[in-house]
């Protein structure tokens, strides 16, 4: 049968790889390797683990094959300009608190796309809800054993589970059974709505999916996320709610510590912030299994400040020359930013002056930095005496730390605001750039 795959266009090749012996340059699109074809770049890894590779290629126009002998351990050392080279699987669920279907019209086509792929969560650590896989992707996990994989359970409950989904779903428990029979693990989620899927449906939940540990290895309890588009009957936790979230998940901590050694659940940092609470120590997190949901960021934050002041006793030439920075955050982390921001300016007589910006894109209940956009940070700053540079989150960013949600560059901002940007993910890396301007 000819195979007439479109394969995956390569971005980048590894200096030292195969893909570098064979003579393979960005631009080139590989098909198939031995036969196979390639529907992303996992089959890429998986096939290409052979000892002897036929590599089907189409370079500009024309096919070619090219046969190799792997020596053990060697990568084929290919990154691609998109991971997924067929169709993504959509999602088909009509979640009320879907935050793709709060988005606002005129944002870039991308982001709209309402994927429900387990082969992003396997690449990326994106949440999939696995209620809409067929039978061809239970075999191929099984043949390939993607792991771990990011699950959003939201509630074990059918009927609720069903409620929350907007349609009939499969019934979440026997699925991570079966994925645990595969030796696939699991790092889940829970979103929780006031009135929906907490108090005694949570409990339900965090202990229905406890008795699956080890393949489940880790609960994260996100408080739902609401812009202004909203148009359902969802609302956003109170304080007050925020600390009895807190109270209800500690002692399940406690005893799930005290059964495996790990603290199994955590509530993302949202929940400490909102309440007025300090986060947990590092210990607590267990490794940081779900940082990048939002569980265990701020003490990454505050650990990376407590370990930097020490370094800054005999730095106060840094401020020496009346230096003034503009630090932007969203509103929630404001209070813990500003005074890490007074010590930093107490320590090097630096002026630092952290600048909450609020969301008027998505609207003042969305508060975290990450979904600041670009027309917002100009708004709330023009026309300001910024000092000598501004210092964005990176987390605003696309991940090559490009554009913000709204297609503003570094760039372009630091032009509309006449002064320059810089971009960082903590205090320390905005110290170390401060010392590298000053030995310079």
């Amino acid at each position: 049968m000819s195979l007439q795959p479109s394969g995956g266009e390569i971005a980048s090749v590894a200096p030292g790889s195969l893909g570098e012996e064979l003579g393979l340059r960005p631009g080139d699109r590989l098909l198939a390797i031995n036969g196979h074809v390639l529907r992303d770049a996992i089959d890429c890894q998986f096939y290409g683990a052979e000892e002897h590779l036929e590599l089907r290629l189409r370079l500009d126009e024309a096919e070619m094959i090219i046969e190799a002998q792997r020596k053990y351990g060697q990568e084929l050392g290919l990154d691609f300009v998109q991971p997924i080279f067929d169709a993504l699987c959509r999602c088909t669920n009509a979640c009320e608190f879907c935050f793709i279907a709060q988005l606002p019209k005129g944002l870039r086509a991308s982001l709209y796309i309402r994927d429900d792929d387990c082969r992003l969560s396997f690449l990326t650590g994106s949440f999939v809800t696995l209620t809409n896989l067929i039978e061809g992707d239970w075999e191929r996990l099984a043949q390939q054993r993607l792991s771990p994989l990011y699950v959003s359970v939201h509630a074990t409950d059918p009927p609720l589970r069903r409620c929350i989904f907007g349609r009939k779903v499969p019934d979440i428990r026997q699925q991570l059974r079966r994925l645990g029979g595969l030796g696939i693990h699991i790092h889940a989620q829970v979103v929780l709505i006031p009135g929906l899927n907490d108090g005694q449906h949570l409990e339900r939940t965090v202990f229905d999916l406890a008795g699956l540990y080890p393949t489940v290895e880790s609960v994260a309890i996100v408080p739902v996320g609401l812009t202004k588009y909203h148009r359902g009957g969802c609302r956003r936790y109170t304080s007050a709610e925020a600390r009895e979230l807190l109270a209800q998940v500690a002692p399940w901590q406690r005893d799930f510590r005290q059964r495996w050694g790990v603290g199994f659940v955590y509530p993302a940092d949202e929940w400490y912030l909102l309440a007025g609470e300090p986060v947990p120590p590092a210990g607590a997190y267990d490794g940081f299994p779900q940082l990048e949901n939002g569980v265990g960021p701020v003490r990454e934050l505050v650990d990376d400040w407590e370990g930097v002041k020490g370094s800054l006793e005999a730095s106060r030439s840094l401020g020496s020359q009346g230096s003034r920075l503009t630090l932007v955050c969203g509103t929630l982390i404001a209070p813990l930013l500003s005074s890490m921001a007074r010590e930093l300016s107490a320590l090097t007589g630096l002026g630092v002056e952290v600048t909450p910006i609020v969301n008027q894109f998505f609207g003042p209940t969305v508060t975290v930095s990450g979904l600041l956009t670009g027309q917002d940070v100009v708004g709330a700053l023009e026309e300001q005496d910024l000092g000598d540079a501004v210092i964005l989150p990176r987390a605003m960013f696309d991940a090559p730390g490009e554009r913000t949600l709204d297609d503003w560059t570094p760039g372009q901002l630091g032009e509309q605001l006449g002064v320059p940007i810089w971009c960082a993910g903590n205090l320390g890396e905005v110290v170390e750039r401060l010392h590298r301007l000053h030995s310079s």
